[in-house]
């Protein structure tokens, strides 16, 4: 039944890679999902480290950074963090961007911001843990 053109509503590219839209979309949201929980106690532990610094200065806040479980806690915060808003990202695209070109255009414009954003994060947070 497959094979008939009338019962077959998938797209041409659906039926290359022989996947309904449950096959992708289900995996897009349980990761989405995980992201959110691992952002729960992530984002505590930075809320936290905020208020604990809160007038600290540039030595001190240096010197917290150094400690190696605190610099692995911020670098677990921002990939969870940025991976999330690109999950998310790509959804709104993907809904509300018509046209098909403008939506591939704007989905890699997304994920290259994403990585621009985590690669200098990243740098930056081990430029302080480390000194520079």
């Amino acid at each position: 039944m497959s094979g008939n053109k009338s019962n077959d509503m998938r797209t041409p590219l659906a039926k290359v890679r022989g996947l309904g839209s449950s096959h992708e979309g289900t995996q897009h949201f349980w990761r989405q999902r995980l992201t959110a929980l691992a952002n729960i106690p992530l984002t505590l532990f930075f809320v936290g480290f905020l208020i604990a610094l809160n007038g600290a200065g540039y030595a001190e806040v240096r010197a917290a950074l150094a400690n190696p479980f605190v610099a692995l806690v911020m670098i677990l915060f921002l990939i969870s963090g940025l991976y999330h808003m690109r999950l998310g990202m790509q959804v709104i695209i993907e809904d509300y961007v018509i046209s098909e070109g403008l939506k591939l255009l704007t989905i890699a414009l997304s994920t290259f911001f994403t990585i621009a954003v985590g690669v200098a994060s990243i740098f930056a947070l081990l430029k302080l843990a480390f000194g520079g």
